[in-house]
């Protein structure tokens, strides 16, 4: 059975840094793509950053670009989100979640990590 178990959520002030965990398991992730979404009160969920386990490739979405780095850890089956310059908009609940390198939906999702970037 798969999970992913995120952690490293928090309250932090504007401008300070934080980094997310996503422990992944009862797979082999080699032809996956991980990714970290986020929802905001109120706002639908969107996506933050991706990266293959495989090769290492990344993308971001443009809000989080040359702020946000995601990298994986193929040891520990670990990715991670590391958020430096948090702004009071990266307020939300974190999510990460896997899919298949041949589909495009993501199905399976972690429980979430609350960040929380006060003003």
């Amino acid at each position: 059975q798969v999970q992913l178990v995120e952690s490293g959520g928090g309250l932090v002030q504007a401008g300070g840094s934080l980094r997310l965990s996503c422990a992944a398991s009862g797979r082999t992730f080699t032809n996956y793509v991980m990714a970290w979404f986020r929802q905001a009160p109120g706002k639908e969920r969107e996506f933050v950053a991706r990266i293959s386990w495989s090769s290492g490739s990344t993308y971001y979405s443009a809000s989080v670009k040359g702020r946000f780095t995601i990298s994986r850890d193929n040891a520990k089956n670990t990715v991670y989100l590391q958020m430096n310059s948090l702004r009071p908009e990266d307020t939300a609940v974190y999510y990460c979640a896997a899919r298949s390198v041949i589909l495009s939906t993501y199905d399976y999702w972690g429980q979430g990590t609350q960040v929380t970037v006060s003003s």
